[in-house]
């Protein structure tokens, strides 16, 4: 049985749609607590995946075991095994991989917003996230360079990395895996977050999420499933 070991840093950004693919192929899912546990646990599965949050992917002063996190996905990314990032996981990809991580100079982007995918209309797995002109989820403050190596195949009207591929590692500074039935988790977690000027209101999110959720829904397995079927090829 294949196994999946997923660092979670807030109990509400876990794997979200991204489960039933997983589970579907026959993978194990772990997740691995960030602070608790030890991210190293993660170092021999067939996929390690590194998960969002709301702390920054330099901010081991604050909380030392991101260094611990950037261990492990250095490690990952030297031995060439599959490594999927999501916000703050993608930020760490960047960092372990030369990319300067920065507060973003458009400011937070909180919301539903489409991706200008490179080329529009992208080959292989990821073609499904470009269908329509489909809406994405983003919740982040911080943004990064593009690390030497990375490839570039998503952007955002604010930020110019949003998807990227290094190698056997795959990056979304977005949220491709968004269960939209879940989001008042999110609200309710942000909540203090939400309450500076700004914004979106939370009833703005919901009308998204009741707009978009369900597609997003379909399409981020359909891409997930399609990369984690590479994966077995390769």
């Amino acid at each position: 049985m294949p196994s999946c070991a997923a660092i979670r840093h807030i109990h509400f950004e876990d794997l979200g749609t991204f489960e039933e693919p997983l589970r579907a192929r026959g993978y194990s899912i772990r997740y691995i607590e960030a602070g608790y546990d030890d991210p190293m646990a993660a170092a021999e599965a067939d996929l390690a995946v590194v998960l969002g949050g709301p702390i920054d992917a330099t901010g081991e002063d604050k909380y030392p075991f991101v260094l611990d996190e950037m261990r492990l996905v250095e490690a990952r990314l030297a031995a060439g095994r599959p490594l999927l990032g999501i916000c703050l996981g993608a930020q760490m990809i960047a960092r372990a991989a030369g990319g300067r991580v920065y507060p973003g100079a458009a400011g937070k982007e909180i919301g539903w917003a489409p991706l200008e995918w490179t080329p529009p209309t992208p080959a292989g797995p990821l073609a499904p996230l470009a269908e329509d002109g489909a809406m994405m989820f983003h919740w982040h403050g911080d943004t990064f360079d593009l690390p030497p190596g990375g490839v570039r195949l998503a952007s955002s009207e604010k930020y110019a990395n949003q998807v990227f591929t290094l190698g056997s590692a795959l990056a979304f500074q977005c949220h491709p895996e968004l269960d939209a039935s879940g989001l008042e988790r999110w609200l309710l977690g942000h909540a203090c977050e939400l309450a500076a000027p700004g914004l979106p209101h939370p009833a703005a999110l919901r009308e998204g999420a009741a707009s978009y959720g369900e597609s997003l829904r379909r399409r981020g397995r359909a891409a997930f499933g399609g990369w984690l079927d590479g994966l077995s090829a390769g």
